[in-house]
């Protein structure tokens, strides 16, 4: 029997119809970050230039199968994940951790999207060790497009990405100031913050108190990192480290 006779690949098939080109997965995977965002929102906060002509027809496409859902009505509303959509959160986390070990690492490409360093980042959090007290850390990350990110934390709490500052008390903030290449080896767990910190390529302000803290907040190097470094990111730490 011939694959084309298979019905399960019928299923995968139709998949990769609607799933499988280069925009799809990454506003499943903005959506899912970030919650419901505007047009402009998404078209900003995509990786790479995408055109609106583009992204109205994928998300055109991700209505009509059930998987991005619309809010609102008129010309500005906003998208969110429908229940098919939200049921790929699973499969999108099982890629990720697949691509995480087996796909060779590009640091270039990481810095041309900040987003997957703060997601990095955010999961380098060692929820045991946070505070008790939620805290901020608003995040200006600089390359070759500016990033700026909150990023919420707290004891025994999954740490939440937010593009938009939560606006806390002002004394619950670390104000955190690097390059993407700087904040790159930190995010991958090749390079500790204190080193960075020392080094003068990531800058802290905010209270005296988190500031000291905010490097037990995350894995140590030696916990964090659990794949080998490609000859690319060894490159990379070498010359953030330099």
């Amino acid at each position: 029997m011939g694959s084309s006779d298979n019905k399960d690949y019928c299923a995968f098939t139709k998949a990769v119809e609607h799933l499988g080109d280069r925009w799809s997965l990454l506003i499943v995977r903005e959506l899912f970050q970030f919650g419901p965002q505007g047009f402009n929102q998404l078209a900003t906060g995509l990786p790479g230039p995408i055109s609106r002509s583009v992204l109205a027809a994928r998300l055109r496409k991700l209505e009509a199968v059930g998987v991005v859902a619309r809010l609102g009505s008129g010309r500005s509303p906003s998208y969110t994940l429908a229940p098919a959509g939200e049921r790929l959160v699973p499969t999108l986390k099982s890629l990720w951790q697949w691509a995480e070990q087996w796909v060779p690492e590009d640091p270039a490409m990481a810095q041309r999207d900040p987003t997957v360093i703060m997601w990095w980042l955010t999961h380098r959090v060692d929820v045991a060790a946070a505070p008790e007290r939620q805290v901020v850390l608003d995040l200006a990350m600089f390359g070759q497009d500016a990033q700026h990110s909150w990023l919420l934390i707290a004891r025994d709490a999954e740490p939440t990405l937010c593009r938009e500052d939560p606006m806390l008390d002002p004394d619950r903030y670390v104000y955190v100031e690097a390059d993407a290449a700087r904040l790159y080896p930190i995010a991958r767990g090749i390079l500790d913050w204190k080193a960075s910190i020392a080094d003068g390529s990531v800058h802290l302000y905010g209270d005296p108190a988190l500031v000291d803290e905010l490097p037990t907040w995350f894995l140590p190097v030696d916990i964090a990192r659990t794949v080998p470094a490609s000859p690319a990111t060894a490159a990379v730490a070498a010359s953030a480290s330099a």
